[in-house]
């Protein structure tokens, strides 16, 4: 059961061209700009959280992170200095 608004200030030709590509696959404006939207955000999700490489980059990337780390005494040193609310 939905229970949560969402409500949108469109131009007329917007709403248009939404009910007709809505009544072409059989479903009412909102659930099409429901599904739209929800589409929409899983594949903003997905681009930030999952990447694809084919064989030989992903090899590379493996090999990159099998890398021992190097010294890096910038930061040796920063992590070194206690933080203000632990003097």
């Amino acid at each position: 059961m939905r229970t949560a608004a969402i409500n949108l200030r469109v131009e007329p030709t917007q709403r248009d061209l939404i009910d007709y590509a809505a009544s072409l696959l059989g479903k009412t404006r909102s659930d099409f700009m429901l599904d739209a939207a929800c589409n929409y955000a899983q594949n903003v999700i997905l681009d930030r959280t999952v990447f694809q490489l084919d064989e030989n980059n992903f090899n590379r990337f493996i090999q990159a992170l099998e890398q021992p780390n190097q010294s890096n005494q910038g930061l040796e040193k920063l992590l070194a200095v206690n933080s203000p609310w632990e003097s």
